[in-house]
Formats: C-alpha cells, sequence, structure tokens
C-alpha cells in the first residue's frame, strides 16, 4: 500500500540528493574531521562547506553556527547558555505553545532549580499579545524564548518585533525556529535574534543533526564540555555525515522555498477547503492569514483524533493528532487548550502537514476518503452535536 505522507512537521523523508551527497562519508571518507591527517582533513573541508551552506540559508556568519544532535539540544543549550552566562537574573519567559523542548526545559527549572517563568498566553487563533510581553519584561528577566512557527497549528510569530523588544531592555532573545527554516526566508544579520535553533530532519536532512545559531559577541556557555570541537562550544567528535546532509539540505531549502510558498501552500489549501467543504462540524485551528505554507490543522467535531488516524492509516494516509494519551485519559493538546479550543473539537484535530514530494493525486485521495471516515466514526461517538447542543453554524465553521 502506497503511503500518503502528511506528516512533515514530525519527520520529514531524506531528499534523494542529500542522501547520494552523504554515502561516500560512510564507506571511503571515514576520517575524523579533527585528525591532523590529510585524510581527516578533507573530511573537515567538507563540514566547513556545510557550515556556510547552514549559515546561507539563515543570513548570517558561517562561525555564528554551532553544529548540535538535535532541535531540542539546540535549545536546551541556547536558555542553559543565557542563565549560566547571567546568574543574577532569574526570570524567563516564553509561551504556553511552545514545543516540549523548550516548555518542559522551563518547567523543570522553575521546579527544580526555582527559576520564574512567565508563559504568554494566546488568543483563540494562537496569536500572542505584544503588549503582555512587553508587560512581562522585568529587570530581572535573563532570556526570553519563543518559538518562530508553531509546530501544531503553523502560526508564525512575530519573531523580528519581538527580539527588537528584548534587545531593547537588554534581554537575550532566542527563538525555535525548527518548523520555520527552509519555510520562510529568515534574515539574521538585520534581526535582533540572539539564538536560534534548527534542526535537520525537518527539511529533508537525516535525524540527529541539528543547529544553533549563537550571534557574534553574544557570552555564551557551553552545554557540553570536552574537546575542542565547534571551537569548544559543542564537545564531542562530529556527526559527520549528518552535518553535511544538514548543509546539503539547507542548499536544497534555499532553492526550494518558492516552491514551499507556492505548490506545496495551494495542495494545503486545496486540502483545508476540501474538507471543510465536505465535511460539517468542522474548523481550522490557528491564524490563517501567518502561518507556515505547508500546515493546516483541522478539527472535526465529536470524534476522536486517534480513531481517525487508525482509520486513514488503513487507507495509508499518514497525519498527526492534535491530542495525546496521558495515564489512560484522552487530554487535548497544550497548544489547542492554551487557544480555548472547545474540547469536542480540540479532541478530534487533525494536523496535516505536507512537502515538496506530495501531489495533487495524494490530495484528491484524502479529500475523497477522508469525509466518509468522520462520518462513520460520528455515528459510534458518544459526543453528538444533539447531546452536546454545541453544532457549528455549518461545514468550516471557525465558531
Amino acid at each position: 500500500m502506497k503511503t500518503i505522507y502528511l506528516d512533515n512537521n514530525a519527520t520529514t523523508q531524506v531528499d534523494p540528493a542529500v542522501f547520494e551527497a552523504i554515502k561516500p562519508y560512510f564507506t571511503e571518507l571515514y576520517g575524523n574531521p579533527s585528525s591532523m591527517h590529510r585524510f581527516g582533513g578533507q573530511v573537515g573541508v567538507t563540514i566547513k562547506e556545510a557550515r556556510s551552506s547552514v549559515a546561507k540559508l539563515l543570513n548570517c556568519d558561517s562561525d555564528e553556527i554551532i553544529f548540535t544532535s538535535c532541535g531540542s539540544e539546540s535549545d536546551n543549550t541556547a536558555i542553559r547558555s543565557a542563565l549560566n552566562s547571567r546568574p543574577d537574573k532569574r526570570h524567563i519567559i516564553t509561551t504556553a505553545v511552545e514545543h516540549p523542548a523548550v516548555l518542559s526545559f522551563c518547567k523543570f527549572l522553575e521546579k527544580k532549580e526555582n527559576y520564574e517563568v512567565t508563559y504568554l498566553g494566546t488568543d483563540e487563533r494562537g496569536r500572542l499579545d505584544l503588549d503582555e510581553y512587553r508587560k512581562a519584561i522585568s529587570p530581572d528577566t535573563a532570556i526570553v524564548s519563543v518559538m518562530w512557527a508553531n509546530n501544531e497549528t503553523g502560526n508564525i510569530h512575530p519573531i523580528e518585533e519581538m527580539a527588537q523588544i528584548a534587545r531593547d531592555n537588554g534581554v537575550i532573545f532566542h527563538t525555535d525556529a525548527v518548523q520555520a527554516v527552509g519555510k520562510v526566508s529568515i534574515d539574521l544579520k538585520s534581526s535582533a535574534v540572539d539564538m536560534l535553533s534548527l534542526s535537520g530532519h525537518k527539511l529533508h536532512a537525516p535525524k540527529g543533526v541539528g543547529a544553533l545559531y549563537v550571534r557574534k559577541g553574544l557570552m555564551f556557555r557551553p552545554l557540553l564540555i570536552g574537546g575542542h570541537q565547534e571551537r569548544s562550544r559543542r564537545a564531542g567528535t562530529e556527526n559527520t555525515t549528518g552535518i553535511i546532509a544538514l548543509g546539503k539540505a539547507c542548499e536544497l531549502a534555499a532553492k526550494n522555498m518558492e516552491t514551499e510558498n507556492t505548490v506545496v501552500s495551494r495542495l494545503r489549501d486545496k486540502l483545508e477547503a476540501g474538507l471543510l467543504a465536505a465535511i460539517p462540524d468542522s474548523k481550522v485551528n490557528g491564524d490563517p492569514e501567518n502561518r507556515l505554507p505547508n500546515t493546516t490543522n483541522i478539527s472535526f467535531g465529536y470524534v476522536e483524533g486517534e480513531a481517525i488516524l487508525l482509520m486513514m492509516d488503513q487507507l495509508g494516509i499518514a497525519a498527526s493528532s492534535g491530542s495525546a494519551c496521558t495515564s489512560g485519559s484522552l487530554e487535548p493538546s497544550h497548544v489547542l487548550k492554551a487557544m480555548s479550543v472547545p474540547f469536542t473539537f480540540a479532541h478530534g484535530s487533525i494536523r496535516f502537514s505536507l512537502s515538496r514530494f506530495n501531489t495533487e493525486e495524494e490530495i484528491d485521495f484524502v479529500i475523497e476518503n477522508l469525509p466518509p471516515i468522520i462520518e462513520n466514526l460520528r455515528k459510534m461517538s458518544p459526543f453528538s452535536a444533539e447531546k452536546e447542543g454545541l453544532a457549528c453554524t455549518g461545514p468550516g465553521s471557525m465558531q
């Protein structure tokens, strides 16, 4: 059965060109890039080229890029560095809709290390209130960490403006840009962003490699201490194949960004419009006017997201649910809860995230086959519009 893969915000397929670029470094060019001999040195040259490709995509200097193992490591490193470099400051600002790589770490710091954390809320479309943000900044604030784009809804936050506000107040600003890199234009030379995290497997490189941008001149404290790798900013033998793959993926992302924002966006819009028109009591979660070109999060009222996923999987359709199973009880996603999405809709939310490898035929297949799935599940659902008295006003209603 062919898989129709619409879960690209979870991970992407490795681009064939990326795979071809790294194959020699598994078998022929396996030297340690930190070695003094020529065999290792030639690998070191390729890593330098990869660093340049990452920097070019972000419009920053190559020596501002630190290679890591993933976005989570980059996030943790950025936040911990800011706190360690400003030990007199005990306040952190983030949002209630962050990825767990930031949110869980901030909750850990709050509970175990007695930091004060402000979690900025959102409106019903997942948008942040900049006035609330300005009021939250205090002389004790060490760092602000806000994601560039939300992984569940695709919402793009006003990062440039928020970073400038932080700089005006003498506060370090970090952004988790894992979902944004390669999909939206990022110009760090003209931005007040101090640190930025990205992850390779979100832009068609393999899992297990990421990067952290650290603005030149910013006081930095490494998370991993040991060898001299990454100019002593991140110890550990370089993940050669991962780094080279990330460099190639960034090079391809720069070439394909127009495709992301035209072809992929059009397919996303077609999928969204087709499902909203065919399925009553469905609604889009997030801000349709300011989001990633590949992402739509749709709630189907009065059904369980996990049941939808299981039935789609039987047809070869892969997507994600906005709800998670915890301790045997189903709880809606923290992102949708922060947006005050009604339980009977948050419970049945599905995130569709496309890539440049998706086709028109795949989208047509989903539009044709998902409505009967929802209809059948609603017949079995303990929740119903009639019982709850919460029916939306019509197909595609934003409620």
